[in-house]
């Protein structure tokens, strides 16, 4: 199977289920911004030393690929088709992957000194890594919302990433920590 296929140079590109949507088409946006917010995952991954927050991000990447392919299906198809007309089983969320952020970032909570004010971003290059992944994925959170307005979408998807984008926080916090990095409190200009 070859990269290219020619059939995306008029600005059109197929969903799962093969029915063909502009590639401005919201839903293209929401899953575009998950395999974004996935990149800059992978990104934040190599940099990180500490095993168990890679297993956790490995996991976390797995599952937005769950999130992209659930966002690339035609609602409007029950099945999604191969190319020889065999069903395919496209993967799901399940609660356990939210009540799993869950007890990661409770964890977390459990280490790092408690919250008395919003934090600047920054303080290290790994921590500000963090936070823009973060705001990627509150980006894809709310393009998701958004296509919820014409489209159905599962509501697992945005009870994840809204759990994500805490967990994301949460580990900023606690890298900041690990790293001896400084948080600076926000102080509103009065």
């Amino acid at each position: 199977m070859k990269i290219y296929t020619k059939t995306g140079d008029k600005g059109q590109t197929s969903l799962i289920g093969g029915t063909r949507v502009p590639k401005n088409h919201i839903r293209i946006e929401a899953y575009g911004t998950v395999d974004e917010l996935n990149s800059w995952i992978g990104l934040l991954r190599d940099m990180i030393p500490d095993k168990n927050v890679i297993s956790t991000l490995i996991e976390i990447q797995d599952r937005l690929f769950t999130i992209g392919s659930i966002l690339a299906t035609d609602p409007e198809k029950s099945k999604a088709r191969g190319e020889q007309g065999r069903t395919m089983k496209l993967p799901e969320l399940h609660p356990e992957d939210i009540s799993k952020l869950e007890k990661e970032i409770d964890a977390i909570d459990a280490v790092v000194p408690p919250m008395k004010s919003f934090v600047l971003p920054g303080g290290h290059p790994i921590v500000s890594h963090c936070h823009i992944a973060r705001c990627i994925c509150r980006r894809a959170e709310r393009c998701t919302i958004h296509l919820t307005e014409e489209f159905p979408v599962e509501e697992i998807v945005i009870q994840y990433l809204n759990r994500l984008s805490d967990y994301l926080f949460m580990l900023s916090r606690k890298l900041s920590q690990d790293l001896g990095a400084v948080e600076i409190p926000w102080k509103a200009r009065v």
